[in-house]
């Protein structure tokens, strides 16, 4: 019986050998822990920075989209600019058309007072040729009628430099009144024309500005749309990430409580082992001391 106890004892030496062995990779599995919470926490920074990484893409979409109202509100102000100048531009072609046919008018009235003046130099030459001849017939007859000596070629002169006076101070005064016309023309044509030159240059440069601001709004939208895209790509890598890393947090979790539970259970059958052990360690010595007894008799 004491042997066999013994035999018994050494096989729960045995065991409790191997359950220490256990025992140890179930310590071992303990220090597990730190690594698992470590690989945790890096996954939980690489959560935390995919996040920033996010909301600071964000943050740039919407700089991106506060510049292009802004461009949008300079092209819109830009084609009003323009509106208004081509507005402008062709009030100053109704003007300049005013003045052009206004200018095809005076100068109607210029060649037709010259007509007049003409024709008027063309009368009173013709009047003072017949005044002459009447003169000179009356003076014919005068002398032979009565022998006065009146002085008609000095009469004649007076009325003929009267005349050419009347008609040189008319075509002066004709020829001054359509030179100031033409003078006022010419200058209020040339104020329409550069106002004109002024406002086709206003339009080109309009036009090239809103080349410009255009050109700038594409790429602002092409810079927008890079944008969104990355973010997007960063939206869908943070997500699997975050997936990845849930996946791998639970299957670490389940590892975990896994090995919570298997080193409980090997605990629980070491304390039952022990316990076993010290119950045979006792009747061991039990039967020791009454084989002692026996002998001692």
């Amino acid at each position: 019986q004491v042997r066999f106890l013994e035999q018994q004892n050494r096989v729960l030496e045995t065991k409790w050998k191997l359950l220490q062995e256990q025992g140890g990779v179930g310590v071992g599995g303990r220090s597990l822990d730190p690594f698992f919470e470590t690989y945790i926490g890096g996954l939980r920074k690489q959560l935390d920075c995919l996040s920033s990484e996010k909301i600071q893409l964000e943050s740039e979409l919407k700089n991106f989209q506060d510049m292009v109202e802004d461009f949008k509100t300079k092209y819109e102000e830009e084609i009003n600019k323009r509106t208004a100048a081509e507005n402008d531009f062709v009030l100053l072609k109704k003007d300049v058309d005013g003045v052009y046919m206004t200018k095809v008018e005076l100068q109607g009235k210029s060649d037709s007072l010259l007509d007049e003046i003409n024709f008027l130099k063309c009368l009173y030459e013709a009047e003072l040729c017949q005044m002459q001849k009447t003169v000179s017939d009356t003076s014919v007859v005068l002398t032979m009628d009565n022998n006065r000596n009146l002085d008609l070629d000095s009469i004649i002169a007076e009325v003929k430099a009267q005349y050419e006076e009347i008609a040189n101070r008319s075509r002066a005064e004709a020829e001054a009144w359509y030179q100031t016309k033409y003078e006022e023309l010419q200058a209020t044509a040339g104020r329409h024309g550069d106002s004109l030159r002024d406002t086709k240059m206003e339009i080109s440069e309009l036009n090239r500005g809103i080349q410009r601001i255009r050109a700038e709004i594409e790429s602002v939208k092409k810079q927008v749309r890079t944008l969104q895209t990355s973010i997007a790509d960063a939206e869908q890598r943070g997500e699997a990430a975050l997936k990845d890393a849930r996946a791998k947090l639970a299957e670490l979790e389940t590892g975990l409580q896994k090995s919570k539970q298997d080193l409980a259970q090997q605990l629980r059958e070491y304390q039952e082992l022990m316990n076993v052990k010290l119950a045979l360690d006792v009747e061991i010595m039990t039967y020791r001391k009454l084989l002692e007894g026996e002998e001692c008799r």
